[in-house]
């Protein structure tokens, strides 16, 4: 099937045959491979970026919080705050919720990790420049700074690039980033970045329904046509979910179209997801309906949440995608050890909760959200 470009402008279509695949699916189960899962996103529940730009829109609903003497010692439900990460997570299985969440563990950095933030960091740059400066080789020429950038900031990197010895191996980077320069080039197959003047992009929104429930993530790019009409795009650097799989990937993007309704008043008129370890679109087209059935989910979902809190027990949820969970030596499930749950924000590993504050693409994502 040849790729179909939509013009930011104007949202009409014109065929090409570059390649690309366009799939405009329903929605139904969830793939089990990690590259067909939700984005490389992580971020905790009970805290909002300090100094990230907001809107928000708040109703009657109230937040709270309950001490750990009103829970017998198990931790305090946090503000009622839920992103699609930890939505997913919590839908995927309760306990590696908890893991991230309340227990905050760290994650250990991955090399597919790195090359997802690398990519979505090279994309975001790439509209910086003049339209008709946006091409391939310009983006390849990003690459290797923002590979920088991320060792500055987390010099130990370089280890995913070592021997046994831990020596580093200039080779492995070099293998590294041919395979970045390869998502790249499978982008500019998927869409013509000279044709697009996004509005936004690494958006950070919050929104807060009736309910008190406040939901907020980071969309990658905000396409908005003359007339108003929304294009919600989102990035993956692993590979579409098989035909009938695509419920996770959809769900995340329902999540992202509802905020986008309430703050706005707008149902976005196209969702599109942008599969770069494939080389496929994946397109869905919501209406009022859609979601207002992903609110009562979303509400549902909390409510399951926040009934783990109050009896403790958070659920394994065995299955093929363990084999990509960081979390899973500890997982009873698989002969693991639980750790002690912790009572009190003091409890978790701080580094592990600063990780966990932003939702930006970061290197130590789960393989299993790339």
């Amino acid at each position: 099937m040849a790729a179909m470009r939509f013009d930011a402008t104007t949202f009409e279509s014109d065929s090409t045959t570059d390649g690309g695949q366009t799939a405009d699916r329903g929605a139904m189960e969830p793939d089990a491979r990690p590259g067909a899962e939700t984005d490389a996103r992580s971020d905790a529940e009970t805290d909002v970026r300090p100094g990230a730009e907001t809107d928000r829109v708040t109703g009657p609903g109230r937040h709270h919080q309950r001490d750990a003497s009103d829970t017998g010692g198990r931790p305090t439900i946090p503000l009622r705050v839920l992103s699609p990460s930890r939505a997913s997570d919590f839908l995927t299985c309760p306990l590696r919720y908890r893991f991230r969440v309340i227990d905050r563990i760290p994650e250990q950095p991955s090399r597919e990790a790195v090359r997802g933030t690398v990519v979505h960091a090279v994309l975001e740059r790439l509209y910086d420049l003049p339209s008709d400066g946006r091409t391939i080789e310009q983006a390849v020429t990003l690459l290797e700074p923002r590979w920088q950038a991320l060792v500055e900031a987390e010099p130990d990197l370089t280890t995913l690039f070592g021997d046994e010895d831990g020596t580093f191996q200039p080779e492995r980077l070099e293998e590294f980033l041919a395979g970045a320069r390869l998502l790249l080039d499978r982008y500019f197959t998927l869409e013509d970045p000279t044709r697009l003047e996004p509005a936004e992009r690494e958006m950070y929104v919050e929104c807060e329904l009736e309910s008190g429930l406040r939901l907020r993530g980071y969309i990658d790019r905000l396409d908005v046509a003359p007339d108003g009409a929304l294009r919600v795009v989102d990035y993956k650097t692993g590979r579409a979910p098989r035909q009938g799989f695509e419920q996770r990937a959809m769900f995340q993007m329902r999540f992202y179209a509802l905020m986008l309704w309430r703050l706005r008043g707008v149902v976005p008129r196209l969702l599109q997801l942008v599969y770069l370890g494939s080389g496929d679109l994946l397109r869905y087209a919501p209406d009022e309906a859609d979601l207002r059935a992903t609110e009562r989910k979303l509400q549902a979902l909390w409510a399951a949440i926040e009934r783990a809190y109050e009896t403790g027990e958070w659920r394994a949820s065995p299955g093929p995608l363990c084999d990509w969970c960081d979390h899973k030596v500890r997982c009873p499930a698989w002969g693991g050890t639980l750790p002690p749950l912790p009572t009190t924000a003091g409890d978790a590993d701080p580094s592990a909760a600063e990780a966990a504050s932003s939702e930006a693409p970061s290197p130590h994502s789960s393989a299993i959200d790339l």
